[in-house]
């Protein structure tokens, strides 16, 4: 069992920068694809990137270019760093976990943080 806390969100203002962590306990967590998720206010969970146990990523259109996504395991953490902060990146981010690189891009059956608000003012 793995269990997942998130931090690091906050107020921002747009053009601004921010740095999420997601750190796990339990499990070997250094095997498993982590990805980030996040959900704005009436609106569905979404993609945003996903790192594998070896480093190679993958981002939605929206964040490409943008976020970066990076992984320290000695530490047992995920980063997102996230530049270039628009508005519409207002959201509540989560972290996801699983062994398997679809399972956590679909973001079904895995492992999930409790979640960070970020909050990005114009």
């Amino acid at each position: 069992q793995v269990q997942l806390v998130e931090s690091g969100g906050r107020l921002v203002q747009a053009g601004g920068s921010l740095r999420l962590s997601c750190t796990a306990s339990g499990g070997t967590f250094s095997f498993y694809v982590v990805g980030w998720f996040r959900q704005a206010p009436g609106k569905e969970r979404e993609f945003v990137a996903a790192i594998t146990w070896s480093g190679g990523s993958t981002y939605s259109d929206s964040v490409k270019g943008r976020f970066s996504i990076s992984r320290d395991h000695a530490k047992n953490t995920v980063s997102l760093q996230m530049n270039n902060l628009k508005p519409e990146d207002t959201a509540v981010y989560y972290c996801a976990a699983d062994p398997s690189y679809t399972t956590v891009v679909a973001g079904t059956d895995v492992y999930w943080g409790q979640g960070t608000q970020v909050t990005v003012s114009s």
